[in-house]
């Protein structure tokens, strides 16, 4: 396994990432922030949270398993979430266990999220960058 995923002991386990990834391997992956595009540039749920983060994390991916990896091997994600505010967890949560299941892998990882005013398109929610180390 290249990212060994740990919770260690003195820091809560908070269920829905973890606190650290230890990654070993020979190249690393930035991906670009990706957000709810599809592969033709179109929109996908707009106004749509869950819709939104559910596109992102295919559209993560989709570029990972280009580089000859998967979701399996990402170190670090963070998400930048348009207006965010706690009641938006469950929405949030809800894209991501759709992306799950559609990938058949959890995306369970370290994990910060960032509240942000705006993206680069007034359209989008959510953009998803990660970190993945490859063999």
């Amino acid at each position: 396994m290249t990212v060994e995923l740990i919770d260690p002991p003195g820091l809560p386990v908070p269920g829905i990432y973890h606190q650290m990834a230890v990654a070993r391997g020979s190249r690393t992956v930035y991906l670009a922030g990706q957000v709810a595009r599809s592969a033709e540039g179109e929109p996908v749920g707009p106004g749509d949270l869950a819709a939104q983060a559910e596109q992102a994390f295919l559209n993560v991916a989709t570029a990972l398993e280009a580089a000859g990896g998967s979701v399996d091997d990402v170190a670090k994600l963070t998400l930048y979430v348009v207006d965010w505010s706690p009641d938006k967890l469950e929405a949030l949560g809800e894209g991501v266990g759709r992306a799950q299941e559609r990938l058949g892998r959890d995306l369970t990882k370290p994990v910060t999220l960032i509240p942000v005013v705006a993206l680069a398109e007034p359209d989008l929610l959510i953009e998803v960058d990660a970190t993945a180390v490859l063999d």
